[in-house]
């Protein structure tokens, strides 16, 4: 077989043993913002199926920057607990990389512990809250807490970063102009736009030197009118590529606004609203769920087409990722001039997959697209159902079985 998929490849300084990585799919497994060892031993299952790099979820740069409450906060203490997990990953032959970013307005002052700062003043229903816009002279302050992140990630023991900015996060919110209604000098034109990003990408490969790789996770359409399309988000990428990072993985959608173009499928919100403990939120959303989150159908590789535009347009490394589930899809989309792939779902689904791709060619993950792992994480942690220790209710049982059937 002529795969490329069992063949080492280089990122930066890195080189992975396969062209596989466990994309940065929040776990919440980190209660008081700090690793715990539900985290460390779901990594290492990852690491041990055979993945070439496991990639910890959203580490917020700041405290300003938590959007959850189980959610990694990057900060000195708790580098012997990531040391702990980047040791484990590494004693089973895979690299370790942890994603970082801000989420901007996607916050709550009961979670960050001030009001929710973004590109632009507002007011953010999905929390709900107010926000504040940063000030230009707050900017490189910020800027350098991605740089400062970078350093505990390598004092942590982590190979890579992957640094956020897609999906309606911070970086992400100066680059739309839906969130972004600034009249400086960080707002309007897209020239202007970058600016934020320009800050953050030169403070990330200042400390990344020569002996970190740099992932930068962007969209290449915001996922609704009014956001980010194509055209725009080329030159983004031609910039980050211009500003020396190392690979780039492309990605869609804004978690505020069009979460599901994200990640596809139908969002489950009996099951959503199940896990939730305030009972006014549980019952406004299930009332007004499915006009907030809509569903976007799920096809096997449904980024493809966008990203084959952007491998014609840069030179750089690309990961693909969205809808891989099965070996053969994964090896089409590698054959197509891609450097590496990225699996959430699959890997959640089934830690060893990638052993299972190495024994089998016709090799698929039994994920069917449920998403109960997504509406599950928003209050407790991400989990498969089909991996569950504990019985479903049948409301929610029946509720998945509905959806699945339709996929």
């Amino acid at each position: 077989m002529n795969s490329k998929l069992f063949t080492p490849v280089t990122i930066g300084p890195l080189t992975l043993r396969n062209r596989t990585i466990r994309s940065a799919a929040f776990e919440s497994m980190c209660p008081g913002n700090k690793p715990s060892e539900q985290l460390l031993d779901y990594h290492r299952s990852v690491a041990a199926g055979g993945v070439g790099m496991t990639t910890v979820a959203y580490a917020a740069v700041t405290r300003s920057g938590l959007s959850f409450d189980r959610q990694l906060w990057m900060r000195p203490e708790i580098v012997p607990g990531l040391r702990r997990l980047t040791d484990a990953v590494h004693a089973e032959g895979a690299a370790a990389s942890i994603q970082l970013g801000h989420c901007g307005n996607m916050s709550h002052k009961s979670i960050c512990g001030c009001m929710p700062v973004g590109a632009s003043s507002g007011f953010n229903l999905y929390s709900p809250t107010f926000v504040r816009g940063l000030r230009a002279d707050e900017l490189p302050e910020m800027a350098r807490a991605y740089g400062h992140a970078v350093n505990l990630a390598r004092e942590s023991g982590f190979d890579a970063v992957e640094v956020h900015a897609g999906h309606g996060y911070l970086i992400s919110q100066f680059l739309s102009p839906s969130t972004n209604h600034r009249k400086d000098e960080f707002g309007g034109s897209l020239e202007n736009r970058m600016r934020f990003m320009d800050m953050v990408m030169d403070e990330v490969m200042k400390a990344a030197g020569n002996d970190m790789a740099v992932l930068v996770k962007m969209n290449m359409r915001d996922g609704f009118r009014g956001g980010m399309e194509l055209d725009e988000s080329l030159q983004v990428a031609q910039r980050l590529q211009q500003s020396g990072a190392h690979a780039l993985v492309l990605s869609g959608g804004f978690v505020s606004k069009a979460p599901m173009y994200v990640m596809r499928g139908e969002m489950p919100i009996r099951t959503m609203t199940h896990y939730m403990d305030c009972w006014w939120l549980k019952y406004g959303v299930r009332m007004v769920g499915k006009w907030m989150i809509p569903t976007v159908p799920f096809k096997e590789g449904y980024f493809l087409e966008d990203a084959l535009k952007f491998r014609k347009a840069l030179t750089m490394p690309l990961v693909y990722v969205g809808g891989l589930v099965a070996r053969q899809k994964i090896d089409e989309v590698l054959d197509c001039g891609f450097e590496a792939v990225q699996m959430g779902r699959a890997l959640l689904n089934e830690p060893g997959f990638v052993n299972r791709m190495k024994a089998e060619e016709n090799a698929r993950c039994s994920c069917r697209h449920s998403n109960y792992c997504i509406a599950r994480m928003y209050s407790i942690d991400m989990a498969c159902h089909q991996r569950l220790k504990e019985e479903l209710p049948p409301c929610l049982k029946k509720e998945i079985e509905r959806i699945e059937s339709r996929g």
